[in-house]
């Protein structure tokens, strides 16, 4: 049995996990700096950085603590050294080098996009888990979608990417965000916008940037259309007595509705072109039940989602994807550096 300790530090979440080489989960801890970056209305690196060091001895000694075994357990460390910001990344690959090192444990650097579609690989204890390599089977198109990625991957086998399609601006969560600034609701924007958007009657009509013939994706001009609807409605800015509940509610429904749309048209479309036998939906994006509902009803292939906890940034997903890399002796030398700029199969 091999067991590998995942650290992922790539922007504003502090976390690391274990699990061992069938995928089943042994323990997952993860320190958010939600609360201290929603008083700024996003992430300020430095201030993440200096988190990280805070919280990163903590976190890895809970998550190690909780998995069988403890310390003696580990037989590799697995860390995100790229894409994120340089500064919270480089807090995680130290720590792992110098856990590794003082193991005498393999080091295994791990991209954060194929982290976040490994996540469908863990076994969380759930009944009627599946590996979603054994089925459907490969090919697979994986729709990322995060606060700063938005892309269409097809995964022809293990450790075997292409890119599709990514955003030309605005990535999809980054899109919630801003949204959701412009609404007056809070940081983070994607659980704000699916709550309030909840509360609201049919949506109205938004554009939708298909951008014909390619399977890039635009927010940009989606985030412009809430703001002139803002200001034609009369809640931006927002007015000193407040702004109007159902305004908001029906605003916020109809910029989400647009951008599930698009993603789950796109991802099918892809999926069926490609010849896929499946779909993975992963990203903290993921987590929002109307992209989840709206993928599985569309698509006519089996559609693979991480549970809710396994879509946000978390160690557990770079230790799967290390398991992986393990697997095909893809562990890095010690002079493993970040990148900041790293992308997937491109």
């Amino acid at each position: 049995m091999v067991n590998v300790l995942g650290i992922e530090t790539s922007c504003d979440e502090t976390a690391a996990g274990v699990v061992d080489d069938h995928g089943r989960l042994l323990s997952n801890v993860v320190a958010t700096q939600v609360d201290i970056h929603a008083r700024y209305g996003g992430i300020v690196p430095e201030v993440a950085s200096r988190q990280h060091v805070v919280e990163i001895r903590p976190v890895i000694e809970e998550a190690v603590a909780k998995s069988v075994g403890g310390w003696e357990s580990i037989d590799a460390v697995a860390v995100t050294h790229g894409p994120g910001l340089a500064g919270s990344l480089i807090v995680g690959v130290n720590a792992a080098k110098g856990i590794a090192a003082s193991l005498g444990r393999p080091l295994v650097g791990v991209n954060h996009l194929e982290g976040h579609i490994y996540a469908a690989w863990i076994d969380h204890g759930s009944d009627g888990f599946t590996d979603p390599a054994d089925d459907p089977g490969f090919p697979l198109m994986c729709l990322i979608v995060s606060g700063g990625h938005t892309e269409l991957v097809l995964m022809s086998g293990h450790g075997r990417f292409k890119l599709i399609g990514e955003t030309r601006d605005d990535a999809a969560g980054e899109a919630f965000d801003k949204a959701a600034r412009v609404l007056g609701l809070r940081y983070p924007g994607g659980p704000e916008i699916q709550r309030v958007a909840a509360e609201a009657g049919p949506s109205e009509p938004f554009p939708r940037a298909w951008i014909r013939d390619t399977y890039d994706f635009s927010f940009s001009g989606l985030k412009t259309a809430v703001i002139r609807r803002a200001r034609q409605a009369g809640i931006y800015p927002p007015p000193p007595d407040g702004a109007d509940r159902s305004t908001v509610a029906t605003l916020a429904r109809s910029f989400q509705d647009s951008v599930v749309d698009v993603l789950v048209s796109k991802a099918v479309d892809a999926a069926d072109r490609h010849g896929c036998k499946g779909i993975v939906l992963a990203g903290g994006v993921a987590a929002n039940s109307a992209l989840r509902a709206g993928l599985l009803d569309a698509s006519p292939v089996p559609v693979a989602i991480p549970p809710m906890q396994l879509c946000t940034d978390n160690g557990a997903m770079i230790a799967m994807s290390g398991v992986q890399r393990l697997r095909e002796g893809l562990a890095s030398a010690w002079d493993l550096d970040v990148v900041p700029g790293m992308r997937i199969g491109a």
